[in-house]
């Protein structure tokens, strides 16, 4: 037994000594995984400390550019708008992040996937028995390859295009419609859609064509290095026709400048941000069959025309179905007893329009637009009056803020972004070509409206709404939302300088520019424009207000006067608590339902809302004209006039009629207004 038993003692160590190894391996592989924890928990921290700062870098950029405008208003200053100084700020905080900090990751290295024919959205690699996850960020040239941005800052700072469109670009154009001055633009409506539709389509393909032949004069120079089709300059067109002279407007609103050039201006831009939008989508999808995608092709043009027209008509239709819904909830609802909830009701119906219409594969823009100014119609008569403060003030603050930081972005995106591509020759194409484009559409279409407007466009108008074609948020949120080839790249460059010269050069030249020019400023917004040789000359009496609605009637666009009838007797009392009841203007078998849809409110109130399109429109009979035992009517019939004949015919009016005057607030002036004047029209001796 000894023998055996000495044998087998030398074993004994061994074990011991093989379990130990074991336990130290174990010890070691999970010293080695607790490490890559902490590793992976710091890296973590890390990036959550980047994403603090680089929000807190454009919340103190926001900062410094409000009391910068406080700064400037307090000392009159107009030389540079609010805009331009966000972008000044961006610009230095840019350079500071592209030169002031470190590197701070390790070089990329490049795996080949030879065997696969697509990029993958999201790619799952293995490392070491671990899988991680990577998302695509977009294409590389391969002369860039060693370029790729190794600082994680620069990475930070650097937004997803769609947080531009989801959430920065909603409430501006909301506001836009939403605040709309709606007097002076329906007064304007057929010049506003003229410049906007006609004008945009016009400038498009002028500054498409041009810039192809600067793009073949540049591949003969030899400085093209890669594929730019036909098809990219028209994109380009279309997203540098997209116009938004916010520093004018806010210039004019200061400086209380003349209201129609206001509307005309502030109509196109919004209007025209939609057009552009739209028409970019649809040169998106032009696609020629055959071998040769780019070449021109009937049939996909024509596609491109109806893709045009279905986005448009359905993105209008999404955002007025929207306000209409929201109307009706309000309106049916009890929610004005809770403004809280009324307000949060109101801000998500208005939000989701956008996401809503992108979802559907329509455009947000357009949908929105249209959803702030059904708001502003109907959904606006039905709220409280804190609601109404609260809204109004909501959405002007979330303006000024997405604007402001889209401008700040627009600074720190030359430093910052990571695939510019400047070529000289293409910008100064691009500056020509806008100009070029800009004239082509402003000065025809101003001689053809003046030939059907009584009011028309003079000259200085024109000049200035040439002058003001400055570029902003909506061409840079639609140039950086594709910047994966080498053209969108040029591009996107090309239109952050033109953003850039607009706001600072163009911008600080309107005060001046209004000054040369002679046009008006300090005009109170209810003012009319003053007479010119076709109209009557009003001599001021004590029918001042009704001879001004009369004015704005005959100014009015003839659409929008055949509309308002219907709106007025029909749709505004179903969707809101104003307007005459149904059933006075449905016909008698619809009774119950007239009854069911009309608000007690309107039954209540002796006092009908003034709407604030009640200046719009009169009927052509209410145009009656004295001048001594004459009257002359806007039909141009004349005969004896005594007061009796003039208050029988306002007894015969209809009931529309007469709730239409009501709603004018023209009902205390009817005895009153025979005392107003009106000359004829004027003759001057040559």
């Amino acid at each position: 037994m000894a023998g055996p038993l000495r044998r087998r003692l030398p074993l004994l160590p061994l074990l011991l000594l093989a379990a130990g190894g074991l336990r130290a391996a174990e010890r070691s592989g999970g010293s080695s995984s607790a490490m890559e924890e902490l590793a992976t928990e710091k890296e973590a921290e890390e990036s959550h400390r980047q994403d603090s700062v680089s929000l807190l870098t454009f919340i103190l950029l926001l900062t410094l550019t409000i009391l910068t405008i406080w700064l400037f208003k307090h000392r009159r200053v107009r030389f540079l708008h609010e805009t331009g100084l966000a972008m000044i700020y961006g610009l230095i905080v840019g350079v500071i992040l592209r030169y002031g900090t470190p590197s701070t990751s390790g070089h990329d290295k490049p795996f080949s996937c030879s065997q696969e024919d697509r990029p993958f959205t999201t790619l799952l690699v293995n490392v070491s028995g671990k899988f991680f996850e990577y998302t695509l960020k977009g294409e590389i040239s391969p002369g860039k390859i060693h370029n790729v941005e190794q600082n994680d800052m620069l990475r930070k700072v650097t937004f997803d295009p769609e947080v531009f469109f989801n959430i920065l670009l909603p409430p501006i154009i909301f506001h836009a419609g939403y605040s709309l001055k709606k007097r002076h633009f329906f007064r304007n409506l057929g010049s506003i859609l003229a410049y906007a539709f006609l004008g945009t389509a016009v400038s498009c393909f002028i500054i498409g064509n041009l810039m192809y032949g600067v793009v073949k004069l540049m591949k003969l120079v030899g400085q093209l290095s890669d594929k730019f089709y036909y098809t990219d300059c028209l994109l380009f067109g279309a997203i540098i026709s997209a116009t938004d002279p916010v520093t004018v407007l806010a210039i004019f609103n200061e400086l209380h400048a003349d209201v129609d050039l206001y509307a005309l201006l502030f109509g196109e831009s919004v209007l025209n941000d939609a057009v552009a939008i739209v028409l970019s989508s649809s040169i998106v999808a032009y696609q020629p069959t055959g071998e040769n995608t780019h070449a021109f092709d009937a049939a996909a043009f024509f596609k491109s025309v109806g893709v045009f027209l279905g986005i448009f008509s359905g993105s209008f239709m999404m955002g007025a179905v929207t306000g209409v819904v929201t109307a009706l909830v309000t309106k049916f609802t009890k929610l004005h007893c809770f403004p809280l909830l009324e307000t949060a009701l109101f801000f998500l119906m208005s939000w989701s329009t956008f996401l809503l219409a992108e979802a559907c594969g329509f455009t947000g823009v357009v949908a929105v637009l249209f959803c702030g100014i059904t708001q502003a119609h109907y959904t606006y008569n039905n709220l409280s009056v804190e609601s109404r403060s609260r809204t109004k003030q909501l959405f002007e603050v979330l303006h000024f803020l997405a604007e402001n930081f889209i401008f700040s972005y627009m600074g720190l995106a030359l430093f910052t972004f990571q695939k510019h591509i400047f070529s000289p020759v293409f910008i100064i194409g691009a500056f020509v070509a806008i100009f070029l484009g800009r004239a082509a559409h402003i000065y025809p279409l101003s001689f053809l409206l003046n030939l059907g407007r009584r009011h028309k466009i003079s000259w200085s108008f024109q000049h200035m709404m040439m002058f003001s074609g400055l570029r902003g948020a909506m061409a840079f949120a639609l140039a950086i939302r594709d910047t994966a080839t080498y053209s969108h790249q040029m591009m996107f460059s090309t239109t952050l300088l033109i953003v850039f010269f607009t706001v600072w050069i163009v911008g600080g030249g309107t005060t001046p520019m209004l000054s040369w020019l002679n046009i008006r400023v300090g005009v109170d917004p209810d003012q009319d424009p003053p007479p010119t040789n076709d109209s009557f000359q009003v001599l001021q009496g004590d029918g001042q207000d009704s001879a001004r609605r009369n004015r704005t009637k005959q100014e009015s666009a003839w659409l929008f006067r055949l509309w308002y009838s219907f709106d007025h007797n029909y749709l505004k009392p179903i969707l809101t608590h104003s307007g005459p009841p149904l059933t006075t203007t449905l016909p008698s078998w619809c009774g119950l339902i007239a009854r069911c849809l009309t608000s007690p409110q309107v039954y209540d109130n002796q006092e009908q809302l003034r709407e604030e399109d009640s200046d719009f429109i009169l009927n052509d009979g209410d145009l009656t004209v004295t001048y001594g035992d004459t009257t002359i009517t806007a039909n141009g019939s004349s005969g004896p006039h005594t007061a009796t004949t003039n208050l029988d015919s306002r007894r015969t009016k209809s009931s529309s009629e007469e709730a239409l005057e009501h709603d004018l607030g023209a009902a205390d002036h009817e005895v009153t207004s025979r005392g107003t004047r009106l000359v004829f029209p004027l003759e001057y001796n040559a």
